[in-house]
C-alpha cells in the first residue's frame, strides 16, 4: 500500500451566514413603504383561497415528524395568508358583537373624530394660543378615549382576539397537509404546459 498525503489545512471558523435576497417568505418581508389601504384590501381579497379547500377535513393530517411541523406551518401561512387574515377579522367582529360596551366606545370615538373633522373645516381649534392640526386633534381624541377603552375591557378583548387567532391559525397551519395541494397544483400546471 502506498501512503497518500491528505491536505487538511484550511479555514476552521464556520462560514458567515449570508442572507440571500428573496429567501424570506412573502409574509415576513418588511415593506419599504405603506401600501394604499384600499389597494391592499383588494389585493388580499383576490388572494383568498377557496374556503372549501381551507376547511376540507380530508387534508388534515398529523405531521410525520417534529422538524416538518415548522416547514408545514410556514408553507401554510404563506399559502393561506389572506384566509388567515379574514379569520382574524372574523374574530374581531365576533368580539365586538359580544361586547356591546366596546362597540359603543368605538362608535363614540369615531363620532368625536367625525365632529372634529367637520369643525376643522369650519373653524380651526386653538388651545393655549396655539392652533392644533387635525392629526393632533385626532391624537387628543385617541388619548382621551384610552381610559374609556380600559374601563369597558377593550384590553382583555384585544388579547383574547390575538390569543385566539394565534391558536386557531397555528393549529390549522400545523395539521393542514399543504403538500398534497401544492402537488395537485404542480400537476395541473404540467398538464397545461403539455397542451
Amino acid at each position: 500500500m502506498t501512503d497518500v498525503a491528505v491536505d487538511v489545512s484550511g479555514e476552521m471558523d464556520p462560514p458567515l451566514i449570508v442572507q440571500q435576497k428573496g429567501v424570506l417568505p412573502s409574509f415576513l418581508k418588511i415593506p419599504s413603504e405603506l401600501p394604499d389601504p384600499k389597494e391592499w384590501i383588494s389585493h388580499q381579497r383576490q388572494n383568498v383561497r377557496s374556503w372549501l379547500l381551507f376547511v376540507q377535513t380530508s387534508n388534515f393530517k398529523v405531521p410525520p415528524s417534529i422538524p416538518r411541523v415548522g416547514k408545514r406551518i410556514m408553507r401554510n401561512i404563506e399559502y393561506f395568508q389572506a384566509n388567515y387574515l379574514f379569520v382574524f377579522l372574523g374574530l374581531i367582529v365576533y368580539c365586538l358583537i359580544t361586547s356591546p360596551l366596546i362597540l359603543i366606545a368605538l362608535a363614540g370615538t369615531f363620532y368625536a373624530g367625525y365632529r372634529l373633522n367637520k369643525r376643522n373645516q369650519e373653524k380651526k381649534l386653538i388651545i393655549f394660543g396655539r392652533e392644533l392640526t387635525i392629526a393632533q386633534q385626532y391624537g387628543l381624541v385617541t388619548a382621551c378615549s384610552l381610559p374609556v377603552y380600559y374601563l369597558v375591557g377593550a384590553h382583555g378583548a384585544m388579547f383574547w382576539v390575538i390569543g385566539a387567532s394565534c391558536v386557531i391559525i397555528t393549529l390549522h397551519a400545523a395539521f393542514y397537509n399543504i403538500e398534497t395541494i401544492i402537488a395537485k397544483e404542480e400537476d395541473s400546471y404540467a398538464l397545461l404546459e403539455e397542451v
